[in-house]
């Protein structure tokens, strides 16, 4: 195992125990650069796809938080690949506003996690809408 992925693997072990224990933001805190890249698959109302900064990142995360009851969860991995890393979300929610208000539902998505320097340096996420 090389140095990089050994990082990796440490910071995502980290980060899947973290947000296992529904601490998202102390993750993001504790694990991310002040320059970190987050790309979601698409734009939202007053949300754009692609945020930069640690600012950003944390209150796209608030906002999340705060627009959805989370009735439970899992994360799976880390799934390393050298400097990077997927983890596997899986939510049962109800937004709390939207289309979708008031209807639980299932969430997954997968993140792929970027590592530099011993931060999370890129974050990118995929799933469906709909």
């Amino acid at each position: 195992m090389t140095t990089e992925t050994s990082e990796a693997l440490t910071i995502a072990n980290q980060i899947a125990d973290l947000c296992r224990e529904g601490k998202n933001l102390e993750a993001i805190e504790t694990f991310y650069s002040d320059d970190i890249v987050s790309v979601e698959t698409c734009d939202m109302p007053d949300m754009p796809a692609r945020m930069e900064g640690i600012e950003m990142i944390k209150n796209k995360n608030k906002w999340w938080c705060d627009n959805h009851e989370v009735h439970g969860g899992e994360v799976q991995g880390p799934f390393p690949h050298g400097d990077r890393f997927i983890l596997l979300f899986k939510y049962e929610v109800t937004p709390k506003f939207g289309p979708m208000e008031g209807q639980r539902m299932t969430m997954q998505e997968a993140g792929l996690y970027t590592v530099a320097d011993g931060k999370v340096v890129h974050e990118e996420f995929f799933y469906t809408m709909g």
